[in-house]
């Protein structure tokens, strides 16, 4: 697939790869080379310019109204700033994630079932968080804010998971813990994930796959193991020793198509 703004700018030039179920694939580049958007194409959060992105086999780009709307339940997406709702609870949230699958009334007056609230307690409870279900959550930390992005997508019930950035914001050890705690719920549920990361060391670290991205083309497509030395500053422009921040060496059916 390929992607040019309106101002001339090509952000994505033949992008094309295959994710599988239960993959844990790692987005790296440098600012600009496309990793967001990416992401945001793949949830047709914004149009592309040409090619294709399938979910499941279904063309995202054909699908409009309630179709595209059916479809986007099977992709959650995770953002950099939480994107939460602060003036409501936690657990409200959380169950924000079922909006989609919700009609009429009980969608805009959130009238959840009572199975609902209490899978969204039980994912409370995953995250560690269910102490704090009644508050607001503008009273959470920002480690805390992103655990409860995490719950509220996975509530979603996806096939694949979309994460910008997910710890840009955050100290080092709420960032681990939020790597830590997306990487399990992922792995527990069999869901894919795509992850767009500036931190060299935690993709080396938590990844199955790593998609190394410059100038809006791919440049690497393998394994951690594989991505070497001299790859690293094809796609940075700099040396690895520059880029790692701390952290240790990460020692079936198509579920995204993008062409």
């Amino acid at each position: 697939m390929t992607k040019q703004y309106a101002n001339g700018v090509q952000a994505l030039r033949g992008i094309s790869f295959t994710l599988r179920e239960g993959e844990f694939l790692s987005v790296i580049g440098p600012s600009g080379s496309g990793k967001s958007t990416l992401l945001r194409a793949i949830n047709r959060l914004i149009p592309i310019s040409g090619g294709h992105v399938r979910l499941d086999g279904v063309d995202v780009s054909e699908q409009r109204g309630r179709n595209l709307r059916e479809l986007r339940r099977k992709a959650g997406m995770i953002f950099q700033n939480y994107n939460l709702v602060y003036s409501l609870s936690v657990l409200q949230n959380v169950l924000h994630g079922r909006l989609g699958y919700m009609k009429g009334l009980k969608g805009v007056f959130g009238l959840y079932g009572e199975e609902d609230k209490k899978e969204a307690l039980e994912l409370l409870k995953e995250i560690g968080l269910e102490q704090f279900a009644y508050n607001r959550a503008s009273d959470l930390s920002g480690g805390q804010k992103q655990r409860v992005g995490i719950a509220r997508a996975v509530m979603q019930k996806p096939r694949l998971l979309l994460c910008d950035e997910p710890i840009a914001s955050l100290d080092p050890s709420s960032a681990k813990t939020v790597m830590d705690l997306l990487h399990t719920m992922a792995a527990r549920r069999n869901i894919a994930c795509i992850v767009n990361l500036h931190q060299l060391d935690v993709a080396l670290k938590y990844s199955t796959r790593i998609l190394g991205l410059s100038k809006g083309e791919i440049v690497f497509d393998g394994r951690p193991e594989e991505l070497s030395d001299a790859m690293i500053e094809r796609i940075y422009g700099t040396s690895r020793k520059n880029l790692m921040i701390g952290g240790n060496d990460h020692d079936q059916e198509d579920t995204a198509d993008c062409a």
